[in-house]
């Protein structure tokens, strides 16, 4: 009965839309012979075949079924309604509840006609299902958004603490307790919600009469949960037991790692503890394999960078710095560039802390301190083995930075990073090492630097007048007055921030004949960055704004990431 209405209803939708001259006959038959075969829904279909738009389809949808039509990206969703349906359930049909009034509860769903899930929703919330039809939204990201496993933490350890929560002086360390389910569930929740919100760090910080846990996402930190701090050290012990670490050692600081599947992908998490004044801090870095690896124009260059760095790669020798502080992506950038060399025509050889992320046809080298492996030891054993391209994950040390050099002037192409302000402050950083200037301009063809912008929601962003302090920025630095700017308004899918993801800013510096003649000299990074630009670089300032001009960021949000910089 149900696949009849259904059938019933795909038919109903195809002549509605060749009657409005949306698709044709043969567009309509060739779709329903691949949803046939494929076991979808026609619509689907026709969305993804790009015969009509997600939004026509809610429309005629709506109209057909006489079901109202619902915009998520706006909607409050309430929290007592997302607790009468089962996530298991929400992600298993496509179904995101939405509110509760009296005895009716209102579900977004992508299937209205579907009579028999609508019957089995009624029998298990015991309410009257209100169907919806969300518009041009993906059910599966509102699911992800508002089904937070998070908020079920505090009732999983609750049978361990029970209620009142233990004083700070009484660690949990033994093991029955670290391994009983409710902590260990705990832990999982933790880190499978931050891999949803897309979180690069999670912290553990014990305050005066809580655990507060919170997430970096796109580079801001938000407060994920707080807990009773009498579970504090049963978590953290949790998390030293899965990266190998010594529970019984609180005094001193730690450094671990370990993998984990979370949703179907594997995810590697980097943690490390300190203790603080009210307990142990501890940190976790996230690691996601599947979103960490971005091909070249992926990365945000504008299109006239990509002609110079991908020129740049070419080089048969030299070293192409790049530069930045902790967390702006030179990690992403490095390996979006070993993607575009030649693995089979030349042996490509990396030496790194850790492996993020593994390469076909490319020898990938990890630091191992305890077997006397660093940076600067792999390097030298790589120089031995051939290499025509050689990327070293980070420059610490001296003795790295001078064998790099070396290795980029007998005949290697390196790729590196290092710790950097900016471009020009990546040059004066080898020289701050001790490398001589004379072999610094010999073997650095070009520096690199980066930032990370939040983006703009996509979902809700909207042309409004910008502050009095973006209007001066953006004319200082690209001349020419502009008020207004695309800005998030906030809506479900950003959590209300505006923004959401990050893309890259970036300035190349080539390593000039004016350039190097300056470096020789010991000139000051002003003068430096002066003749750069001269030279034909972009600032990260003047690409930052250009990204505001585009409505890909905001101009604060340059100027609060990049505009500190010289």
């Amino acid at each position: 009965m149900v696949e009849r209405r259904e059938e019933r209803v795909a038919k109903q939708l195809g002549e509605i839309l060749i009657d409005g001259a949306f698709i044709s006959r043969e567009e309509l038959e060739a779709a329903l012979d691949t949803a046939r075969k494929s076991n979808r829904k026609l619509g689907e279909v026709l969305v993804e075949q790009g015969l009509i738009s997600q939004e026509t389809l809610a429309t005629i949808l709506s109209f057909q079924l006489n079901i109202p039509i619902i915009d998520l990206r706006q909607f409050k969703v309430q929290p007592e309604a997302v607790a009468l349906v089962p996530d298991q359930m929400a992600i298993e049909h496509n179904i995101l509840p939405l509110a509760v009034d009296g005895d009716t509860l209102t579900v977004a769903m992508d299937t209205p006609e579907n009579l028999q899930l609508i019957d089995t929703l009624a029998a298990l919330t015991r309410k009257r299902i209100k169907p919806v039809i969300p518009l041009n939204i993906n059910i599966r990201d509102a699911i992800n958004t508002h089904y937070r496993l998070i908020t079920r933490i505090a009732e999983e350890i609750s049978e361990v603490v029970g209620q009142a929560a233990r004083p700070v002086a009484e660690p949990i360390f033994a093991p029955e307790v670290i391994s009983q389910a409710p902590i260990v569930r705990a832990v999982e929740m933790l880190l499978t919600q931050a891999v949803k919100d897309r979180a690069s760090d999670i912290h553990l910080e014990p305050q005066k009469d809580k655990l507060r846990v919170r997430y970096r996402i796109d580079g801001i930190l938000h407060e994920a949960v707080s807990l009773p701090l009498g579970v504090h050290a049963a978590i953290v012990s949790r998390i030293k037991v899965m990266a190998n670490m010594n529970i019984a050692e609180r005094r001193r600081p730690q450094d671990g790692q370990f993998s984990a599947t979370i949703g179907g992908r594997q995810v590697d998490f980097r943690v490390a503890t300190i203790e603080g004044d009210h307990g142990e801090l501890l940190t976790l870095r996230v690691l996601d394999k599947s979103l960490s690896f971005l091909e070249l124009g992926e990365l945000g260059m504008s299109s006239r960078d990509i002609g110079i760095y991908e020129k740049l790669l070419k080089s048969p020798f030299g070293m192409i710095l790049i530069s930045g502080p902790t967390g702006c992506g030179k990690t992403t950038t490095l390996y979006a560039s070993i993607s575009k060399l030649d693995s089979m025509g030349s042996n490509i050889m990396t030496i790194e802390d850790p492996i993020e992320y593994r390469f076909e046809g490319i020898n990938q080298i990890q630091v191992n301190r305890q077997a006397g492996i660093t940076f600067a030891t792999g390097l030298r054993a790589i120089m031995r083995l051939d290499p025509d391209i050689i990327m070293v994950g980070e420059i610490r040390d001296a003795e790295t930075a001078n064998t790099a050099i070396q290795a980029a002037l007998t005949g290697h192409l390196v790729l590196t990073s290092i710790h950097g302000n900016d471009a020009v402050g990546a040059l004066l950083r080898l020289v701050d090492l001790g490398v001589e200037p004379f072999l610094v301009t010999s073997a650095v063809i070009a520096t690199l630097s980066q930032r990370l912008v939040r983006k703009v929601c996509p979902y809700c962003r909207a042309m409004r007048a910008a502050s009095a302090e973006e209007v001066m920025a953006y004319q200082q630095e690209m001349g020419e007055v502009r008020t207004e700017f695309q800005y998030g308004r906030g809506c479900n899918f950003c959590s209300h921030s505006g923004y959401l993801g990050r893309t890259a800013v970036f300035e190349i510096l080539s390593m000039t004949e004016g350039v190097r003649k300056l470096v020789l000299q010991g000139a000051p990074g002003a003068e430096l960055k002066a003749r750069a630009l001269e030279d034909g670089m972009t600032s990260m300032r003047h690409h930052g704004m250009l990204k505001a001009r585009d409505g890909v960021t905001t101009p604060m949000e340059v100027i609060r990431n990049v505009f500190t910089i010289g």
